[in-house]
């Protein structure tokens, strides 16, 4: 009997198999139907193209049915698909479908994810991650009770307009309805709601308390963390890189999720130290910490028992002493990465020799020596070592373990390295190199540049003579770097024969005569800034022109912007400031714009702005400054703008458009002719002049008039704001609304004509390092605030018309009386004039006593007009000669009473000043 029942179940299993690989031909039809209407790259797809190479879809790649043979999975990530799925896509008649993958193929931002996806009533995973899908997230997604894991992160999460949208459904709306929800990835997707983006964790934690991975990276998120957030004990994925976590303890996440396997926390603004309990996550298998306000010495026994940790990143925090030597024993470890911190001491590279999975290693930027140890054992064989990041180790030589070893990526940058470079360093399969920032003079001879080479970095460095390097034809090489060497001659015309070449740059040398035609036709970045070029720029700009950085500042070069400029529509750094260039800026912006980086400065270009650069949304830097532009303000700019740069031009007019610029962190418009009311502005829109905005660390090359001095900046944190509209003709009163903008380090609006009084709300600039509102008809008192800004290095109040005492604090007393002159009404330290008796009060006590006295002449006004005004009284007045006696006494009372009071009030404030001078 059991013999028999056996016989039978394995029949029944192999029958339902059997049947499992059954393909119903209405689903073969759907897939092929699905297969015409995608779009995609069938160079680049592995699982589209080879369906129908049987009869059984079930088994097609990427295709998964279930026992009755419907499609219940369809995995097609990688697909190269760019279009095809709108809501009547045959994808949607799949209606048993439970899991759907779309990752990591290219929508381009133009399709939105497609409305039909609620129709999938049985899906448990949804994952349309780095898809590139755009605009609002769709409602329908909340109707996908079933789901268990959601990912639909975005690829870019820099550019605004590229970010999928949780607006409706608002973020409480979507958790709210998927309760069922284990693993959640919004990586990058704009979450529109302020309120959300401060209360997120109350809202995730409280409607999915089940959750086991939390991805949140780059939706620019604030704490505090929310009390049922630290109950989530169940959490072995999560991800918050880039939300401020300024709040949160760092002790707290090593205690309340002890499942963790990854943990990435970079860009968080986390102070403190790792605490021991860090040792007690013996699940971790990636863990990053980077750029973040972590500080201390690293425990020797901190990485005990970490048995599973495989990367390690704590790049860019204020970590001092010796790397821990707990390190050294972690046999899973493949990538540690140390960089720019405080590290010191003397590290012997020996210490990893137990570690032979590493294959990532990253020690640059920091206090380190690092000793190599015998250079001539033959143990670092055993290093998997691929990528290798020395900077700044306090090397004297190039290490020859590397002879022997697989290194692919190499930096050894910042170092004292000498002399001619080794020709054994190019080995067969180098794909990186950077030698920059060393004190290296040639190449030694022979050597063989590999084909594999893609990136070479040699600026910095002693380089003299032209420029000689034999790249083979067949060489790989895309990014080439001489910068700031002593390079001399010509630009090479050999380096037209470098198909691949994306990026060049030679600026910084002594390079002269002409940029070579033909360089301008298969490159992509292009960089002689700094040299003694006097040509004019090459109208030789190719019909599918590659350009994307094209900077030639700082030259001798003449001539106008060529037309075919136009040509190259994925420009997306402009950079020809500081030439001799004349005549207009071309109209040459193409629809599909992508330029992100402007700047035309320093030139003699006339005409106004080009209206196409309304096309250019990506735009995030422009600087015209210094030149005969003559326009109106350009109020068509692109909203990702960060930096604006017009001073000293001949710009005109009211700036009345309504600027929605909410990344916007320098407005340099400067000695200019604009005019019209401050008022007319809208400050209260540039959020990214406010604390913790979600905007990023961002690289520029601009000159501002900060402290009184120029000051070059090469990168904008996130914390840093600078508004400049001096030299103008600005009327009207200074909006409180700029008090709000407290990341604001510089603020000048000197030299115009406005008046009203300083807000009281310039007191919550806590960050502000330069004031200059000289020059203007200000008025009243100086807000007390201002004497407690302990930044504030520059500070310039003179020629107003403001009155009262200069208040008290440590930093203002340290201005010199230049800083107030042309103030009549200002008494105090640092002026030689002394306070009256109103003006010992501070500047709050001056206004209200102003504005009760005030208040007193009111009531007179309105008792006499009271008098005046009523007519029976007029009567009686008039004909009744014992009122009238009576009502004259009583007002003669009234009136006398009043000034007695006055005189009262004056008489005591005499009295406490001659007590306080007393006392002194």
């Amino acid at each position: 009997m059991l013999w028999f029942i056996c016989i039978l179940t394995s029949s029944f299993i192999f029958t339902i198999h059997s049947h499992n690989n059954k393909c119903l031909r209405h689903q073969e039809t759907l897939l092929l139907q699905l297969k015409h209407e995608l779009i995609f790259n069938s160079s680049l797809s592995t699982k589209l193209v080879r369906w129908n190479e049987s009869d059984e879809c079930c088994k097609w790649h990427g295709v998964e049915c279930d026992a009755s043979g419907y499609v219940v999975s369809l995995q097609l990530d990688g697909e190269a698909i760019f279009g095809g799925i709108g809501d009547s896509s045959s994808l949607f008649r799949f209606k048993y479908l439970q899991k759907l993958n779309l990752a990591y193929n290219d929508f381009n931002y133009t399709d939105p994810i497609p409305k039909g996806i609620g129709t999938f009533t049985y899906l448990t995973h949804l994952n349309l991650s780095r898809a590139r899908f755009g605009g609002q997230v769709p409602v329908e997604i909340a109707s996908l009770k079933r789901l268990v894991s959601l990912d639909i992160s975005n690829y870019d999460c820099w550019t605004p307009r590229e970010f999928l949208s949780l607006e409706y459904p608002n973020l409480e709306m979507l958790v709210g309805n998927l309760t069922g929800l284990r693993e959640l990835y919004l990586d990058c997707v704009n979450i529109t709601s302020f309120h959300e983006r401060n209360k997120w964790s109350h809202i995730v934690s409280s409607h999915l308390p089940n959750l086991t991975a939390l991805s949140l990276h780059s939706c620019y998120l604030s704490g505090p963390l929310a009390s049922s957030f630290w109950q989530l004990h169940s959490l072995s994925i999560l991800r918050l890189d880039y939300t401020n976590l300024s709040t949160v303890q760092v002790p707290d996440f090593f205690t309340n999720f002890p499942s963790l396997t990854v943990l990435s926390l970079s860009n968080c603004s986390l102070k403190g130290s790792i605490p021991s309990t860090f040792a007690n996550l013996t699940k971790l298998i990636h863990v990053s910490l980077a750029f973040n306000f972590l500080t201390g010495s690293l425990s020797s026994t901190l990485f005990e028992g970490l048995s599973n940790l495989a990367h390690l990143n704590l790049t860019g925090n204020s970590f001092s002493g010796n790397i821990p030597r707990s390190l050294y024993a972690l046999p899973s470890l493949s990538e540690l990465t140390l960089r720019l911190n405080q590290f010191n001491g003397t590290f012997k590279l020996d210490n990893l020799l137990s570690l032979t999975n590493l294959t990532y290693l990253g020690l640059s930027q920091n206090s380190l020596s690092v000793d190599v140890g015998n250079v001539d054992s033959r143990s670092y064989g055993r290093f998997q070592m691929k990528t290798l990041r020395l900077g700044s180790c306090n090397l004297s030589s190039v290490p020859n373990f590397i002879k022997r070893s697989r290194i692919e990526r190499l930096e050894l940058s910042d170092n004292r390295i000498t002399g001619e470079i080794p020709s054994w360093i190019w080995g067969t399969q180098l794909v990186y190199l950077d030698l920059s920032s060393n004190l290296i003079t040639d190449f030694q001879k022979p050597y063989h540049i590999p084909a594999s080479l893609e990136h070479l970095f040699l600026d910095s460095n002693q380089l003299t003579g032209e420029l000689q390097v034999p790249i083979p034809l067949e060489s790989k090489l895309r990014y080439l770097d001489f910068a700031d060497n002593n390079l001399s001659g010509p630009i090479p015309t050999f380096l037209c024969n470098v198909t691949h070449l994306e990026f060049l740059s030679l600026s910084g040398n002594k390079l002269s005569g002409s940029i070579p035609p033909c360089l301008l036709e298969n490159i992509r970045g292009l960089d002689v800034n700094q040299n003694m070029i006097n040509s004019s720029i090459p109208d030789h700009f190719p019909s599918d022109c590659r350009l994307e950085f094209l900077l030639l500042n700082n030259n001798t070069m003449e001539g106008k912007i060529p037309k075919s400029l136009e040509y190259c529509r994925r420009l997306k750094v402009i950079d020809i400031g500081n030439n001799n260039i004349s005549s207009n800026i071309p109209d040459i912006f193409s629809m599909d714009c992508r330029l992100q980086y402007l700047a035309l400065n320093n030139n003699s270009l006339e005409g106004k702005i080009p209206k196409s650069l309304k096309s250019c949304v990506s735009l995030e830097f422009m600087d015209v400054g210094n030149n005969k532009i003559n326009d109106m303000f350009p109020c068509m700019l692109s909203s990702s703008l960060s930096v604006l740069v017009l001073h000293s031009n001949r710009f005109h007019g009211e700036v009345t458009c309504n600027m929605t610029w909410p990344v916007l962190r320098i407005l340099d418009i400067s000695s200019n002719h604009f005019s019209g009311y401050l008022e007319s502005i809208n400050f209260s829109s540039l959020r990214g002049m406010m604390q913790w905005s979600y905007v990023k660390s961002y690289k520029v090359g601009v000159t501002l008039i900060m402290k009184g001095i120029k000051l070059e900046l090469e990168m904008i944190c996130p914390d840093f704001g600078s508004i400049d509209f001096s030299c103008n003709n600005f009327i009207g009163e200074i909006p409180k609304a700029i008090g709000d903008l407290t990341s604001l380090h510089h603020l000048n609006l000197s030299h115009n004509a406005i008046n009203g009084s300083i807000p009281w709300s310039f007191g919550n600039l806590t960050k502000l390092e330069s004031l200059d509102l000289s020059r203007n008809q200000l008025i009243g008192p100086i807000p007390t605030g201002l004497g407690e800004l302990t930044f504030l290095e520059v500070l310039n109040l003179s020629y107003n018309k403001l009155v009262g005492m200069i208040p008290n604090g440590r930093q203002i007393q340290t201005f010199s009386a230049e800083s107030f002159e042309g103030n009549p009404g200002l008494c105090g330290f640092p002026l030689s004039t002394s306070c009256s008796h109103t003006d010992e009060l501070s500047p709050r006590e001056h206004e209200d006593v102003e504005e009760k006295r005030e208040i007193e002449w009111e009531y007179v006004s309105a008792a006499l007009g009271y008098v005046v005004g009523v007519g029976i009284i007029v009567w009686l007045l008039l004909f009744c000669r014992r009122f009238r006696e009576k009502y004259f006494g009583k007002i003669q009372e009234v009136v006398e009473d009043m000034f007695i009071a006055i005189d009262m009030r004056r008489r005591r404030a005499r009295m406490v000043t001659r007590n306080r001078a007393r006392r002194q």
